[in-house]
């Protein structure tokens, strides 16, 4: 029987960037949820985008790996009562995506930065609102003990490797925005709706370590 953490950490050696993308790099091709628009008629937001990080923590639980999600407090002015991946925008005082990643999930969660242990990156997901999101994937020390901020997080939860893992959880989306059709991937768990840019990372770091799954029906529109 294999071991669903080494085999996750095989893969993440393997399909994840030591590096992080460049925020002009032409060969980092951000995806975002204009990728997903079947008519190839979403506006692509022009740069300068404005760069920002989210850490993608994964949890070595006894019974198999979890990855670490929140739910936005309800008076946050962005993306309140959503859920979310720890992360915001890149300081000028941040050296690097990495760090702010990890200063985030610190300021947000109570997460130590010197409890994750850094695997990668993930190419940088576009959102509709202009910002260049750069996925850091850690592995998190489970002896961690989170204290959520309850100014920005009204919920910190784990959810299974695996479950994220299952292009079948996966459906593609839309809904009206500023005038357009706009598409997204959209997934449940329990009574958690993961949509937008933190469902759209979560596939992509699906696509990037387990490509030979298939995608099934998850691209079929549903509303």
């Amino acid at each position: 029987m294999s071991d669903p953490l080494a085999d996750f950490l095989a893969r993440a050696a393997a399909g994840l960037s030591p590096d992080p993308p460049g925020p002009d790099d032409p060969t980092s091709n951000p995806r975002g949820d204009h990728s997903l628009d079947p008519d190839g008629a979403a506006v692509i937001p022009p740069p300068p985008h404005r760069r920002a990080a989210v850490l993608v923590p994964v949890v070595p639980r006894a019974d198999g790996p979890t990855l670490i999600l929140t739910l936005r407090a309800a008076n946050l002015r962005d993306h309140s009562g959503q859920v979310a991946l720890p992360g915001g925008k890149i300081d000028p005082s941040d050296p690097g995506p990495a760090d702010a990643a990890l200063r985030e999930a610190s300021e947000e969660i109570g997460l130590p930065p010197d409890l994750v242990r850094l695997l990668g990156y993930l190419d940088s997901y576009l959102s509709g609102t202009g910002f260049l999101v750069t996925p850091v994937i850690g592995l998190v020390d489970p002896g961690a003990v989170l204290t959520p901020n309850p100014n920005e997080v009204a919920d910190v939860f784990e959810v299974p490797l695996p479950f994220l893992m299952d292009p079948e959880r996966y459906r593609l989306r839309s809904r009206a925005w500023q005038g357009r059709e706009r598409w997204f991937y959209a997934l449940t768990f329990g009574e958690r709706l993961i949509w937008g840019v933190t469902a759209g990372i979560l596939n992509n770091l699906r696509e990037r370590l387990y490509p030979e799954a298939a995608q099934g029906d998850g691209r079929r529109p549903a509303r």
